[in-house]
């Protein structure tokens, strides 16, 4: 379940249909991989709302908060102001492999292609994984991406499998908010992979949740890891605006307990799906909603973030891999706390 089904408000934004980044058509596939005792990680594939990702790019930014990471991609998308394939999510040592897939995948759609720039975001997943065995094939890229849907698992699922978050086990989280900006409505959402923190910063709904579970099970490798953050919306952006509203990602981390901390790699990529970035040498027009109005996107980013992590949190359950264990958050227990701190509502 996530946070609103429990009671647990996040924000003051109202969520969209699916409070998830599918509310922007964004279809997401996972590939988990489990076997034997130590291989516990997987890929997830974000298909942005086009037919063609190559011919139809798409407004894009990054942010990067703490560079301890290795995404493939953010140059190319800083340079230029537009990203041209799906977006992938896996674990440090295998970004490589599945870029090398998605080239041949985005290779299929444009016969004629001599370059192209995938987009591979990470967080490493050693602590459940053993990630030196290099289990991630081409293969589990193509799988997720036939696989995905606007209906899509969260938690220890695909590039989820792995991962940790806080000291219990993390993985995928997702969320989104609406808000009226004029007279129109624009969805901003975030999906996460969540793998950083220290039990004691975990913060839920601004109550100190880690610091009441800090003596339960399951600790080790404390502040170490990263966090990977996709930010959607429909709102028209240029470039440099998504640029901004990417850094607000940062904000709703920071409300959860992180703190990106060294070895901490916090990145973020930022797209808008309201128009596509046309291909030709003639001139165009762009629509963009003046800076003055971004506001209440920001926040809505802030809020969707804050809540994607905390829905990975709630989804996830708990794994033995590699010799170690993470307990999924106990539901029972932060429902006690969120009530004794006056914060758990009626649903």
């Amino acid at each position: 379940m996530k946070a609103p089904e429990l009671g647990i408000k996040i924000g003051s934004y109202a969520h969209g249909k699916r409070n998830s980044i599918a509310d922007l058509g964004v279809k997401v596939g996972h590939s988990t991989i489990i076997e034997g005792d130590s291989i516990r990680t997987g890929v997830t594939v974000l298909l942005p709302p086009v037919k063609n990702p190559y011919k139809e790019r798409l407004f894009a930014s990054t942010f990067v908060m703490n560079g301890f990471s290795k995404p493939i991609g953010f140059v190319q998308v800083n340079e230029l102001g537009y990203m041209e394939t799906p977006i992938a999510l896996t674990n440090t040592l295998a970004v490589y492999t599945v870029a090398n897939a998605m080239v041949k995948h985005v290779m299929e759609l444009n016969p004629d292609l001599r370059s192209v720039s995938p987009m591979v975001m990470e967080c490493n997943d050693s602590y459940l994984n053993n990630i030196r065995a290099m289990a991630v094939t081409e293969e589990h890229y193509f799988e997720a991406m036939k696989g995905a849907s606007l209906d899509f698992e969260e938690g220890s699922v695909g590039a989820g499998t792995g991962m940790s978050a806080f000291e219990f086990k993390g993985g995928i989280g997702s969320s989104s908010r609406v808000v009226e900006i004029g007279r129109e409505k624009y969805t901003v959402a975030s999906l996460v992979l969540a793998n950083f923190g220290r039990r004691e910063d975990l913060t839920m709904a601004g109550v100190p949740v880690g610091i009441e579970l800090r003596d339960y099970p399951g600790r080790g490798a404390s502040s170490k890891g990263s966090i990977s953050m996709v930010i959607a919306t429909d709102a028209s952006l240029t470039a440099r605006q998504l640029g901004r509203l990417a850094k607000r990602a940062v904000v709703g981390l920071a409300r959860t307990g992180g703190y990106a901390y060294h070895g901490s790699g916090d990145v973020v990529l930022a797209f808008s799906t309201a128009q596509t970035v046309p291909l030709d040498k003639e001139p165009h027009l762009i629509s963009f909603l003046p800076d003055n109005a971004l506001s209440r996107l920001f926040k809505a980013a802030a809020e969707s973030t804050e809540e994607a992590i905390i829905n990975a949190l709630l989804q996830a359950r708990t794994m033995e891999g590699n010799g170690k264990i993470r307990y999924a958050l106990p539901l029972d227990r932060l429902l006690e706390i969120m009530e004794k701190y006056g914060r758990l509502e009626k649903t």
